[in-house]
């Protein structure tokens, strides 16, 4: 009998976190409650069998972003969906650079937040499987380009001799981006390479990623050299990097 995913919701509006329990119980998940942060952080730390957290962003005492951040500090490689009424890029931004996978503005469909919470979680099965040694393609171990320096088998990430840490889905959009070297890539298949999402599916996280690695790798992220997008196409990366005039 396959063991059921356990789900921890971080919500201190009662209500929602009820509803949000009874829906995602009806589905098959074991799921925990809790309306604070802190109390989120202790049970992570000691019961590790959490699956996915779903993390409210306005929490009392302490923030969805101090406590995603906080979870990635602690190498907790649990996927996160982090739920907030704001709809700023900034936030969305905000959000991502604390370590989140995605993103859900409030309200939500009960149907798109069980479909991304399905997608999550596959998305992170898949990923184990190919660390304890099923079939993917292999990055290169040690890749350079610019001024940085990646070790795909520590996932160790120098830019300019300073370390710089990265989430286990910002170094699969990385790793995806090298692996295609030069191609054209258009956002619906990152989308589902990458995320392993339906082309179909409405979320501007590619476009947020892709933001934080050129925040990350690019000397000036507004007039990028490597991660370039290609106007109603997609995204290409150079590893030689082009100048002010888009020559390589």
């Amino acid at each position: 009998m396959t063991e059921r995913k356990r789900v921890l919701i971080v919500e201190d509006e009662h209500h929602l976190a009820v509803g949000i329990k009874y829906n995602l119980e009806a589905e098959g998940f074991a799921v925990t409650t809790v309306g604070d942060g802190p109390s989120a952080l202790q049970l992570l730390e000691t019961q590790p069998r959490i699956d996915l957290v779903i993390l409210d962003l306005m929490l009392p005492g302490m923030s969805g972003y101090a406590v995603c951040a906080k979870l990635r500090d602690k190498n907790i490689d649990v996927p996160v969906l982090m739920l907030s009424a704001r709809t700023l890029t900034e936030d969305r931004t905000r959000g991502f650079d604390a370590g989140a996978d995605q993103y859900l503005t409030k309200p939500f469909d009960l149907d798109e937040l069980l479909s991304r919470v399905r997608n999550l979680l596959v998305m992170y099965d898949r990923r184990t499987k190919r660390g304890n040694g099923s079939p993917a393609t292999s990055p290169p171990p040690n890749y350079r380009f610019g001024h940085a320096d990646v070790d795909f088998a520590s996932y160790e990430v120098r830019v300019a001799d300073k370390h710089v840490k990265l989430t286990q889905l910002e170094m699969k959009l990385l790793q995806y981006f090298i692996q295609n070297e030069g191609r054209v890539i258009p956002r619906d298949e990152l989308l589902g390479k990458v995320w392993e999402l339906p082309a179909t599916t409405s979320t501007r996280a590619v476009d947020q990623f892709i933001r934080r690695l050129r925040k990350l790798f690019e000397p000036d992220p507004s007039h990028p050299r490597h991660f370039l997008t290609i106007r109603d196409v997609g995204y290409r990366f150079v590893a030689a990097g082009v100048d002010a005039a888009g020559e390589e």
